[in-house]
């Protein structure tokens, strides 16, 4: 029921059931306004740990309501806003530490003082005539004790001693002085410890009750919860840092090795166009030589196929009708001369 409650105040408003005149002078709060306090919603709020001690912080000023919280943890803003609150938390709460920390060394070095008791001041004249007096009146009595206990009077003689006790815490009493209050009061401190947690000055070698009753009450944890939950923060937020680190020394990684394929690939590329032009061009030369050869081997073939026909003959014929015809007289040829006898 209250689960539903809340979904409806979440969904329609708590304001969903008043009336016209009642809307007018309502506000509607939600769990991210400025009136509500963050450091509740989240985790705790200082201002509830200290109550009724002597770091009482005084009441929060912002709203803390249950409902309010509930309404937060449900919704599906909840885990963007938990970061920031968790920041604001940690710098208040960074404060108060820093605030204790001075009050504890302040303590530590209020302990570590050596306390120097001063000689005591002479005996004024008027004393130390009263002790003279006493320290006489002393001394008779003891003779005289002495004297009835040799005679035998045991009951005389406790009873001078009796007097002889008195006359002692009188002359106690003469030679004590009044020390100083500080003096005292420094002496007292010497006796007792600091709680780190809390900076409380504890009576060293106290009874277990009241060391129980110290570690139970609300000073003490509060400021173990304020402390406890810095360091769970920072232990987180060095976690995500180092994650993070890792997660971009990761990426550079892949990024370099992606980078080293790509120049790889295209090394790869170029070699391999390389060996394809050169296998070309070894085929290119390839075909123009068997182009000549096959040229050539043509030739032969139809000189030698011209020459089985005849051909050959006919040209040997031609080339000795070309002879004869150069002798013969009807081509210019040289006619052999004829001497007269005369």
């Amino acid at each position: 029921m209250d689960a539903q409650r809340a979904l409806l105040d979440e969904l329609m408003g708590s304001a969903r059931n008043l009336t016209e005149e009642e809307r007018r002078g309502h506000k509607e709060i939600s769990w991210d306004d400025k009136e509500v306090c963050g450091f509740y919603m989240v985790k705790f709020c200082p201002h509830d740990l200290f109550v009724n001690t002597r770091s009482d912080l005084g009441p929060c000023p912002k709203i803390h309501d249950p409902k309010l919280k509930e309404s937060f943890e449900s919704s599906p803003r909840h885990d963007s806003y938990v970061p920031r609150f968790e920041a604001e938390l940690a710098h208040f709460c960074e404060k108060l530490v820093m605030d204790l920390d001075r009050r504890v060394r302040r303590g530590r070095e209020r302990l570590a003082q050596e306390v120097e008791v001063p000689p005591p001041p002479p005996i004024p004249a008027e004393k130390s005539e009263q002790l003279s007096v006493l320290e006489e009146k002393i001394k008779n009595l003891l003779e005289s004790v002495e004297a009835l206990g040799e005679a035998g009077k045991v009951d005389e003689a406790e009873a001078l001693m009796r007097k002889v006790d008195l006359l002692n815490i009188e002359k106690t009493a003469l030679t004590l002085q009044p020390q100083n209050e500080k003096v005292l009061m420094l002496a007292q401190e010497k006796k007792m410890a600091l709680c780190e947690t809390c900076g409380s000055f504890l009576i060293a070698n106290d009874a277990l009750e009241r060391t129980q009753s110290h570690v139970t009450g609300k000073q003490h944890i509060g400021y173990g919860l304020v402390r406890d939950f810095l360091s769970e923060y920072k232990e987180a937020k060095e976690k995500a840092r180092e994650e993070e680190r890792l997660a971009r020394e990761k990426e550079a990684e892949e990024r370099r090795k992606q980078r080293e394929k790509e120049i790889e690939g295209k090394h790869r590329s170029g070699s391999a166009d390389r060996d394809k032009n050169r296998y070309s061009d070894r085929s290119s030369r390839d075909r123009n030589r068997g182009s000549r050869d096959s040229g050539r081997t043509s030739d032969r073939r139809a000189h030698n196929n011209s020459y089985r026909n005849g051909g050959g003959g006919d040209r040997r014929g031609d080339r000795y009708r070309d002879r004869s015809r150069s002798h013969s007289p009807r081509h210019g040829g040289r006619r052999r001369s004829s001497r007269s006898p005369y």
